[in-house]
Order: structure tokens, then C-alpha cells, then sequence
């Protein structure tokens, strides 16, 4: 059993997708999650304290996303939660609707922690910024276009193939298959 620290239950859907024969369990813990440039730091510090708080025994999974907007040197970044719950996607789009390059990313980090093992693995996709638009996903769905859709207009089942949650699982599930 490998336990999913979040407390969104479709990213523990979605690694349970992913995940093959490992059963996946949601678990909410409140880790302090700590402030830095690079989203593998943060889920690597959550997994290890997780994995310690929570019993110590199953291994536990901690991810940590940014959006990263080219034509903004690469902000909000890892702060995007922050950036989203202060601001809106509304006002980000805003922020960005005038900017030569709209291109941005979604980078995540899966950081894996078990007693004498931590193990990070990452995924990324490249769009760019459109105005709002869909009614599915969360965060910056609405606003990341990747093959002529947004996020937030892709199936789960869809998003979950392609997305950076989707890339970072699956380098994860390679390795716990083969352990590389």
C-alpha cells in the first residue's frame, strides 16, 4: 500500500489510475509546507515529514505542483496556490492577456518517502494562457491550453493521460515496478 498525503481525492483517483496493482490510499495530513523555488524541495520535505507523523510504516507520496507563465520569467511558479487562492485565474489571465509570449507549463513533483528511501519524480506539460474557458478540472485548468483544448475542457480520464501529475505517476510507477 502506498499512502497519497492530499487532500484532493482526484489526485488520489488519478495515481491509483496510474499506479497499476499498487493500492493507492488518500490520506489528509497537514504538513508544513515550506516555501521555495523548486516544487521537488517542497514535496520532499512533505513526504519525509508524512511519512514520520503519520505511522512510519507504509511508504507515503507528496506532490507539489507550479505554473510556470514564460512571458513572466516563470511566475507564479511553485507559489501558484498562493497566486490562485489571492488572485483568481480571472486576474492572472488579465495579468497576462498583453503578453508576447503566453506559452507556460505545469511541472510536478512526486516525492516518495519510506523509512530509508526518498525518491522524487517529476513530469511536466508545455501550453500557453488563454482567456477562461471548460468546467472541469481546478487551479489554472480554465487558462492552460494543451493541444488546442484547455485543461479544464479535457475528460478527467483525458486530462489524467497527458497531464504533469499524469507524467511525474508514471515515472514513479516504472520505478516501483522496476526500480528505475
Amino acid at each position: 500500500m502506498l499512502r497519497f498525503v492530499t487532500t484532493n481525492a482526484e489526485k488520489a483517483a488519478e495515481a491509483n489510475d496510474h499506479l497499476g496493482d499498487t493500492t493507492v490510499e488518500q490520506v489528509e495530513y497537514d504538513y508544513d509546507e515550506v516555501q521555495a523555488d523548486d516544487v521537488a524541495d517542497i514535496a520532499v520535505r512533505g513526504a519525509k515529514e508524512a511519512f514520520g507523523a503519520i505511522d512510519g510504516t507504509d511508504p507515503v507520496i507528496v506532490d507539489d505542483t507550479g505554473f510556470y507563465i514564460h512571458g513572466l520569467d516563470g511566475f507564479p511558479g511553485p507559489y501558484a496556490a498562493y497566486v490562485d487562492e489571492k488572485l483568481g485565474i480571472e486576474r492572472v489571465w488579465e495579468v497576462a492577456a498583453d503578453l508576447e509570449d503566453k506559452g507556460a507549463a505545469f511541472n510536478c513533483a512526486v516525492a516518495y518517502a519510506d523509512e530509508g528511501t526518498v525518491e522524487v519524480f517529476e513530469g511536466s506539460v508545455e501550453g500557453r494562457l488563454v482567456p477562461p474557458r471548460g468546467d472541469g478540472g481546478f487551479g489554472y485548468d480554465p487558462i492552460f491550453e494543451y493541444d488546442g483544448q484547455t485543461f479544464a475542457e479535457l475528460s478527467m480520464a483525458a486530462k489524467n493521460e497527458t497531464s504533469h501529475r499524469a507524467r511525474a505517476l508514471s515515472k514513479l510507477a516504472s520505478w516501483l515496478e522496476n526500480g528505475d
